[in-house]
């Protein structure tokens, strides 16, 4: 267990995390569905263009109430806002004072608590941990974990939570489900019991709905109220909200395209062992690779000569040969594929 002060320079920046902006080529980073929205999602947002004119309904009522009655929670205890970063920011600067994290982790925690310490997850270990061993320090004031982990794409089991909540009740406990759409165990219908759990979701990633900015988030009764009387009380666009709950209404065809997503990165994992790469397991559209002996940063900046966009992970406990890379289309991860194959020999 280790105690860094951050922001640590080494670390890549949250605003790299997002993607590639402009960018036109292949794109395989993280935070990127390579899906576009399903059709109800974009038919709802264009029908709701005419009437932007108007604000939507307060703390984008209607999609609170779906977001309660599918995880059976009071809709005082949700949060919306414009993206889960706002949200997640918000939640440090109030208790991010120590913070407790479990390394390799998503690269925005370490930038913006104020102080933090970290349990490594072992790559020996293919980055599996057992949530029953972890150790929070005295004086933590925020533990954080992130099921499915970003950026190895493993999930915890969640069964010691309860007793990590009511063994640390002076720490808040976070848990980032960002990815929960495609795989892992959701807490969310716990927080109504433990006045020290915070839950965290997106619909940016399984719901490809990034450009949308759609976060909510499950917290104690406190918490929710302080950040719902303190932020913009209409933080969606009408398209914005329009998409999230035709999204959330077909959680049925998010469940097949996880899946079909989760068939293409399995498929690209076993092509890049095939040529000599190591990889490590995942439950979701992303995984590890170590390219070791070569340099990850290296190879990257290489193949974005070629219209391709990876993200080394530059770790450096780690190694330098390590990349996390996200499954795109199948005809562009066979383009991706063939460049490497090139650059490796």
């Amino acid at each position: 267990m280790q105690d860094s002060h951050a922001p640590r320079a080494e670390i890549m920046s949250a605003i790299a995390e997002k993607g590639g902006g402009s960018f036109r080529g292949i794109k395989l980073l993280l935070c990127e569905n390579p899906l576009p929205p399903i059709e109800e999602a974009i038919a709802a947002a264009q029908a709701e263009v005419p009437n932007s004119n108007y604000y939507t309904e307060a703390y984008s009522a209607p999609l609170r109430h779906l977001i309660g009655a599918q995880l059976g929670v009071p809709e005082r205890l949700i949060h919306i806002n414009a993206g889960s970063e706002l949200i997640l920011r918000q939640l440090f600067d109030r208790f991010g004072q120590q913070v407790h994290l479990l390394t390799p982790t998503y690269v925005l925690f370490p930038e913006i608590a104020r102080r933090y310490t970290e349990q490594r997850l072992l790559p020996e270990k293919e980055f599996a941990f057992d949530l029953g061993e972890l150790a929070i320090p005295d004086g933590t004031t925020l533990a954080v974990i992130v099921n499915p982990n970003n950026p190895n794409g493993g999930i915890f089991d969640m069964k010691p939570l309860p007793q990590l909540l009511r063994r640390h009740p002076q720490t808040r406990f976070l848990i980032d489900e960002a990815f929960i759409g495609l795989a892992g165990e959701s807490v969310a219908h716990l927080v109504p019991e433990y006045p020290n759990l915070l839950v965290t979701r997106t619909l940016s990633k399984a719901h490809s709905l990034a450009g949308f900015r759609v976060g909510y988030g499950i917290f104690p009764e406190a918490v929710a109220d302080d950040l719902n009387s303190r932020n913009d009380a209409y933080p969606l666009a009408r398209p914005s909200q329009a998409a999230a709950i035709a999204t959330l209404q077909h959680e049925e065809k998010i469940r097949a395209r996880a899946k079909q997503l989760r068939a293409w990165t399995e498929e690209l994992a076993a092509q890049l062992r095939s040529l000599g790469v190591r990889t490590y397991p995942t439950e979701t559209y992303f995984f590890l690779a170590d390219f070791a002996p070569h340099d990850a940063a290296h190879l990257a900046e290489a193949l974005k000569t070629q219209g391709i966009l990876v993200k080394p992970l530059k770790e450096p406990i780690m190694g330098a040969g390590f990349m996390r890379i996200t499954t795109a289309l199948p005809e562009d991860n066979r383009r991706f594929v063939d460049v490497l194959r090139t650059l490796l020999t």
